[in-house]
């Protein structure tokens, strides 16, 4: 009996030791692949992997770069959101601690109320935030320190989710080389805002700080303002940034000229109708009223310059395309679809160009074109451009009325525009016998051809706010969410002018939206069939109101006040004509609207049912499958 009670002791407690030791590889593999980061980044353009330009930046440090994150992770006034993000933040700065190879130092810190962390925090610019009316403020923050050169992110958000690499590699950059780059600005538009006033502040008034692109460019660059008439460019701004040109002079041509000649880069920007110059002019916004204006300012253009390097711009025209027409308010609580409001997708950009190559959604409201006319010493690269089938150009008056004004000018010609191009090679100079003015006939020194590098946009509105970016109101205050790649573009091009290129490929990351383009190719064709029966139906009434106007001048004396039987039947005939081209026009509408019901009938049943008859069919197969074996 003895021995059975010994043989059962030993099974339990060779039983617990078992589970006991399988507890304990539990708990081990726990921790091992806990510490292990084990993660498959599953989304289309990897967000959640460190990109290219981030690791080739990590391998360009030369010093040590201490990042302190500063989050108020205890603090029961912290949303729940916020701690989610935090998170998600975290698990990033950690893969830069990964790749930087020991350059990346990495340290968190829970900032709470009167400790040293939270005097750091403070310190470094980590703004507090107050999310109750008696709680402590909450951080959420990142400081870049390296030697003495310190840089701040004083907050972060989930509604800037898509930047989130690039500003924190672009802290990073900031931290690791301090110095910055000069960047002029000439504009006729208020793009940098107004100086600091003191009295508004004190009154609570709100500050115009700019455009939120000149914004973030004074976050890497020294801006400098260089107001007209411009005698000449300072030899220590690398790059020119001019926006919408408008009626300058010879004097500052020519400055821009010898720029550009003594090897400087400029970025222009002309508009053949710039919403942005229409309003600060005091006018009414014309997209609040029909697209529609009495009058306009003027169009700007490097007039002479363009001459002298070979490019053509019309600054009466601009490019209308009805395969990136947008959906605008046309008022009434109307919706149209404008094809002077370009929408720009993937096809329309230059995918091998590292400006754009990992953009996919550009607008550019009211652009003109470019035309190649440079020489063998110049090279002429287009960046962005029109659909070849669906443009052509029409008067920039008409297209602020709408489509109602454009219509009749609407006719694609098969020419692709160019919307913005690159300028690269031997330059030749505007100025040949040099300026002319008041006290000399010709300048010293005159540069006549050099090398140089120019990037061309036909908008300057696609870097004002309305058009790039949507500003709300966060725990941190507000913040400008981009809408577009606009500022991406932007930014891109001043970066590789001015800046650190490996920026280019962190800043363009994520897409904001995904344009359906096989809708949008069937709205174009249906555009196309409803423009041709209404020009139609204008022939056809035209036709009408001749042989009506004829029949009239056949009538003698009271005849005249009498309509005759002809008549009569002329106009019966072009009542029955006009109703069967009404319905025809609904035809066209009913059979795009089913085309479009067809595709998303579709594609709701491929997401819905292919991954489940997916499953079934893998189940399927695996059970034949093992019934053989």
């Amino acid at each position: 009996m003895s021995d059975k009670k010994s043989i059962s002791l030993s099974k339990i407690s060779g039983g617990i030791a078992g589970l006991a030791l399988l507890l304990g590889i539990i708990i081990a593999v726990n921790v091992i692949v806990g510490n292990m980061r084990l993660r498959v980044d599953l989304t289309d353009e990897n967000l959640y992997t460190l990109s290219k330009g981030s690791k080739e930046i990590l391998k360009q440090l030369e010093n040590e770069v201490t990042l302190k994150f500063y989050f108020s992770s205890s603090s029961r006034e912290m949303p729940m959101a916020l701690k989610t993000y935090a998170r998600q933040v975290q698990d990033l700065l950690k893969e830069y601690q990964i790749t930087g190879n020991g350059k990346i130092i990495l340290e968190a810190y829970d900032t709470k109320p009167d400790s040293d962390a939270e005097e750091w925090a403070q310190r470094y610019g980590i703004e507090p935030q107050q999310t109750s009316m008696l709680g402590s403020p909450v951080y959420f923050g990142l400081a870049a320190v390296t030697g003495e050169a310190e840089e701040t992110i004083p907050g972060f958000s989930p509604r800037t989710e898509a930047t989130l690499e690039y500003d924190i590699t672009r802290l990073i950059t900031r931290a690791a080389w301090p110095e910055k780059p000069v960047v002029g600005i000439i504009s006729s538009l208020s793009v940098l805002g107004s100086p600091p006033n003191p009295m508004m502040m004190q009154q609570g008034m709100q500050q115009d700080e700019g455009w939120t692109a000149f914004q973030d460019l004074r976050k890497d660059y020294n801006v400098r303002e260089l107001t007209p008439p411009v005698e000449a460019i300072d030899d220590d701004i690398t790059t020119l940034v001019v926006i919408h040109p408008k009626e300058l002079e010879d004097e500052t041509l020519f400055a821009i000229d010898q720029f550009v000649l003594r090897g400087g880069r400029l970025v222009a920007c002309v508009d053949p109708f710039s919403i942005a110059d229409f309003e600060s002019s005091g006018q009414q916004n014309p997209m609040m009223r029909g697209m529609g204006a009495p009058g306009q300012p003027g169009p700007s253009t490097l007039g002479k310059l363009f001459d002298a390097w070979g490019v053509g711009f019309d600054s009466s025209k601009v490019v209308a395309d009805l395969s990136c027409a947008t959906k605008l308010n046309s008022g009434n609580g109307r919706v149209e679809d404008n094809p002077a409001f370009l929408s720009l997708g993937s096809a329309n950009l230059a995918t091998q160009d590292l400006l754009t190559s990992r953009l996919s959604q550009i607008m550019l409201p009211f652009a003109g074109a470019f035309e190649d006319n440079t020489g063998e010493e110049l090279t002429f690269t287009p960046v962005l451009t029109s659909s070849e089938d669906n443009a052509c150009l029409i008067d920039q008056m008409n297209a602020q009325f709408g489509m109602s004004a454009m219509r009749s000018q609407l006719k694609p010609d098969g020419r692709r525009r160019v919307l913005a191009a690159r300028l690269q090679g031997e330059f030749k100079t505007a100025f040949a016998d040099g300026m002319v003015g008041e006290a000399t006939n010709k300048v010293e020194n005159l540069i006549s051809s050099g090398q140089g590098t120019v990037m061309l946009f036909a908008d300057a509105d696609f870097i004002n706010d309305r058009f790039c970016v949507q500003t709300v109101n966060s725990l941190f205050g507000r913040i400008a969410q981009p809408i577009n790649n606009n500022l991406a573009l932007f930014g891109n091009t001043v970066e590789q002018f001015a800046g650190r290129q490996e920026l280019i490929g962190v800043r363009s990351r994520g897409n904001f939206s995904r344009p359906f383009t096989k809708v949008d190719a069937l709205e174009a064709k249906a555009m196309k069939e409803w423009q041709a029966e209404e020009e139609r139906l204008e022939a056809a009434l035209q036709e009408t109101r001749q042989r009506l106007a004829e029949l009239q001048n056949q009538k003698q004396g009271n005849q005249r006040l009498i309509i005759s039987p002809e008549q009569q039947a002329e106009i019966e005939r072009f009542q029955k004509q006009q109703a069967d081209t009404s319905r025809q026009l609904k035809d066209v509408r009913k059979n795009l609207n089913r085309e479009i019901e067809n595709l998303g009938r579709t594609v709701k049943v491929l997401n819905i049912a292919l991954i489940p008859l997916l499953v079934i069919v893998l189940g399927i197969v695996r059970g034949i499958h093992r019934r053989k074996k």
